[in-house]
This record gives C-alpha cells, sequence and structure tokens, in this order.
C-alpha cells in the first residue's frame, strides 16, 4: 500500500522547490489536454493580489481572475482568516433537518446585494449545481401551483450553464454537448445574440434586440402550458464574451411575463461586481426570477454556489407543496461552514472596499485598452463590458483553436495569464486591478499577438 505524503509545505519557496518531485499520473485534469499538459506543465505555487507565482518562479499577471471567480484579488487576509477560523470552530455541519448560523447569515448577506424581492437563497457548491438547482426550482414551482405540465426548459445557443446534465442540456455550446449524447429531455434553444452582430462594437450592440422574439416562436410552437423556465447568462462568458444586443433582456423578460414562465439569469461570471454593480440584473435594470451564483461568492477560495429567488417563487414551493419536506433537493456541503464564512468575509471585503464602484471607474479605461488590439495580427473582433472583453482570431486552416492556444501559451510564458475558447480569448481581471496594470496586460497581450502567426 504506498503511503501518504506528508504534507510538510509551508510556503510558496517550499512549493517551488518540491515542483519536480510531484508526481502527475494520479490526477485526471479537468477541460484539460492531459497528455500535453503533462509534457509540459505549467503550475502556480502562489497568488497575492494581482500575480501567480509558477512553480518556476515566474511571476504571472493575473487577466483572467483565476477562472473568472477571485474577485477580489488573490491571498486576501480577511478571506483566509475567516475559514481558517471556521474550521477551528465548526468544520462542519449538517444543513438537512438541522443547521448553523453561518448559513442564514451568508444568506442574508447575499440577499442584501441582489434585485428586490430576490431574497431567498438556496446554497450549492459551485456554478454548475446552482444551475441545476435552478431548473429543479422551476419545475417545483409550477408543480406547486398546479401545473406540473410545464416540464420544457429552454436555453440558448452558445450558451454555458455548467457541466451537470440539466446545465449542459440547456447550454449551447456543442463540444460540451456532442461528448455525452444522453441529455435532459424536452429541452429547446434560443438563437445566440451574435450572428449579425456589428464587430468591434464598444459596449452594448445597438440593434437586434428583437432576437428575443424567437421565444414567442418557440411558445407557439410547444405550448406555454410546456414551458417552464428559460436561462440565459446576461453576458455570455466561457462562449467568448457576447454581449446582449440592447433591449434584448427586457423584451425576454416581458415575453417570459406574458406567458407564466420564469426567467433564470446565469451570472456565475457576472455576479459581484463584473460589470460594476452587484449583479447584471441590476446593471441591465432587468429582474429575472431567479439568479445564478458562484465563484465571486467567495472569492474562489472555497467552492460554493447559491440561487437567489424570487418571494414569490420561494413561497409558492413552501406554501403550496404537501406537508413536509417541499423541495426534494440539496447537497451534502450546502451552506458549509467554511464556504459561508468566506462568503460573509468577502461580500464585506467587496463592501468596505467599494470594489463595484472602483470597476465602474476603470470601465472606459478597459474598454480603450481593450479596442487598441483590433489592428494586431488576425484579430477579427473585439467585444467588452464592464472588465471583461472578447478578442477574437481568425481561426487557422483546419486547425481551430489553434491559433488562440498558442497565444495562451504564449502569454503565460511571457508574464500574463488569459483564457481561450475556440479562438476567442477571454480577459476578466481581478477587480482590484489598476490602470496602470489594465494598460500593461494589453500592452503584453497586443506583444503576443504580434509575435503569432
Amino acid at each position: 500500500m504506498a503511503t501518504i505524503a506528508k504534507l510538510a509545505i509551508r510556503s510558496s519557496d517550499e512549493l517551488i522547490a518540491a515542483a519536480g518531485d510531484v508526481d502527475m499520473a494520479h490526477f485526471w485534469m479537468p477541460f484539460t489536454n492531459n497528455r500535453h499538459f503533462k509534457a509540459n506543465p505549467r503550475m502556480f505555487a502562489s497568488a497575492r493580489d494581482m500575480h501567480y507565482v509558477t512553480t518556476d518562479g515566474q511571476r504571472l499577471l493575473d487577466g483572467t481572475a483565476g477562472l473568472w471567480c477571485v474577485n477580489a484579488g488573490h491571498g486576501r487576509a480577511p478571506i483566509a482568516a475567516a475559514i481558517a477560523e471556521a474550521a477551528q470552530t465548526l468544520d462542519f455541519a449538517p444543513t438537512f433537518q438541522l443547521a448553523h448560523p453561518l448559513a442564514f447569515q451568508a444568506a442574508s448577506a447575499v440577499a442584501r446585494l441582489m434585485p428586490e424581492g430576490l431574497d431567498r437563497v438556496f446554497f450549492t457548491n459551485s456554478g454548475s449545481e446552482s444551475a441545476d438547482t435552478a431548473l429543479k426550482i422551476a419545475l417545483a414551482y409550477h408543480l406547486a401551483r398546479g401545473e406540473g405540465t410545464r416540464f420544457r426548459l429552454i436555453g440558448r445557443q452558445r450558451g454555458y450553464h455548467g457541466t451537470n446534465f440539466g446545465g449542459m442540456s440547456v447550454g449551447g455550446i456543442g463540444g460540451n454537448r456532442r461528448r455525452h449524447v444522453s441529455q435532459v429531455w424536452g429541452v429547446d434553444h434560443l438563437a445566440h445574440t451574435h450572428g449579425d452582430a456589428v464587430r468591434f462594437q464598444r459596449g452594448q450592440q445597438p440593434s437586434n434586440g428583437n432576437l428575443a422574439d424567437e421565444l414567442e416562436e418557440l411558445v407557439a410552437l410547444h405550448g406555454p402550458e410546456t414551458i417552464a423556465a428559460v436561462i440565459v447568462e446576461p453576458v455570455a462568458g466561457s462562449t467568448g464574451v457576447l454581449v446582449p444586443p440592447q433591449g434584448y433582456l427586457q423584451r425576454l423578460r416581458d415575453i417570459t411575463h406574458k406567458y407564466g414562465i420564469l426567467l433564470i439569469f446565469d451570472e456565475v461570471i457576472t455576479g459581484f461586481g463584473r460589470l460594476g454593480t452587484a449583479t447584471a440584473a441590476e446593471y441591465f435594470g432587468v429582474t429575472p426570477d431567479l439568479i445564478t451564483m458562484a465563484k465571486g461568492l467567495t472569492n474562489g477560495a472555497v467552492p460554493m454556489g447559491a440561487v437567489a429567488a424570487s418571494r414569490h417563487v420561494h413561497d409558492t414551493v413552501i406554501n403550496q407543496s404537501p406537508a413536509g419536506i417541499e423541495f426534494f433537493h440539496g447537497y451534502t456541503y450546502s451552506g458549509h461552514p467554511l464556504a459561508a464564512a468566506a462568503a460573509i468575509a468577502t461580500l464585506k471585503l467587496y463592501q468596505d472596499e467599494g470594489t463595484f464602484a472602483h470597476t465602474a471607474s476603470l470601465a472606459q479605461t478597459w474598454e480603450d485598452a481593450a479596442h487598441a488590439l483590433r489592428d494586431c495580427p488576425n484579430v477579427i473582433d473585439v467585444r467588452n463590458l464592464g472588465l471583461v472583453a472578447g478578442i477574437e482570431l481568425a481561426p487557422r486552416a483546419g486547425a481551430p483553436g489553434a491559433r488562440a492556444m498558442e497565444v495562451f501559451h504564449r502569454a503565460f510564458d511571457a508574464g500574463l495569464l488569459v483564457r481561450v475558447t475556440g479562438d476567442i480569448i477571454a480577459l476578466s481581471p481581478p477587480l482590484i486591478i489598476s490602470a496602470a496594470q489594465i494598460h500593461e496586460l494589453f500592452a503584453l497581450l497586443g506583444e503576443v499577438l504580434r509575435q503569432t502567426a
């Protein structure tokens, strides 16, 4: 029997020193070309504020907030202290028929940031779980009100709602769906909003808001009595930053209201300051029935997700279900003490530091710097909103995605972390970024683009 290695690493220097002894055989890495990575590893040793340090001792400017999640910057002491205190005081407590105060305090902290009325919070452990939870809440809501015929779920092409079966089914990224052909039955999709979009548009598209009218066609096709919910990302992130046309989200809201369909905003990426407001719902002035979240909720320090539901949806499920358990759903770690402590500390940090206002104040600087790359080789589009941007590259003939992946590796080696999806470079830095660091980020990326054929 193999022995368990002693955990003796106490600093980044020790981790760097130990990197050569890492056995990479056992970790099956997610969304990764495992064969390529394990032949050409690039690994992190530590992180602080806006930077990572690799196991080679290289300093990297973080252009992606880790994975869209480290909004308050890396290594924040108040969050770490809250997690440590929780671990020493109450390492775990079940929330099935029992509870602990931190879960309620975390829910209240989340509720204060949500649009008015969306103040009933169900905790999960990830954005994927939040998406599936919101879909289940929608089904439970209609069943409780006597409309159990509403089973159909409407997503959107190029949408991403995680990798669980529900979220994958309403999602619209082909690669995620084609590899798992067994999906939730009764799902349909709206068209994505980028087909006729103006290239190099700053902020929202000025037209194409009428694309939301396609929902009327799906209602006519399937019948409103069969449709439970529509789920969309206000800004589609993982597909490469697709910004909604003006009026599009409000039109979806109007149509769903008209037919008694619930509207779900997937705000796993846009939640907690990415657009300069607590939620994209607040930014766009459109209030859905449910909001999913994760990532920035705990600054990525502990896995946690949540769904904020309207009082009407919550009260319908709770008060109109048969006696006993009203909602047959949950996770062992829903409202976990460490995650709850991290959420409370993170949301307080955003408030104390004025993080959302800081983001809003830098949006124009970010936009100008992003669009300055439009003349770089192979750049065919630039999209932006808040502190998020997508730089789309022309694909190489017969090798889609290869050019962007080369940029990803070249940028890493040059001291910049970016994210790529297909041939699109997605940027979403920690929200503590400064104007000088914005210029540094895009200058580095511009150099890499000019070096990449």
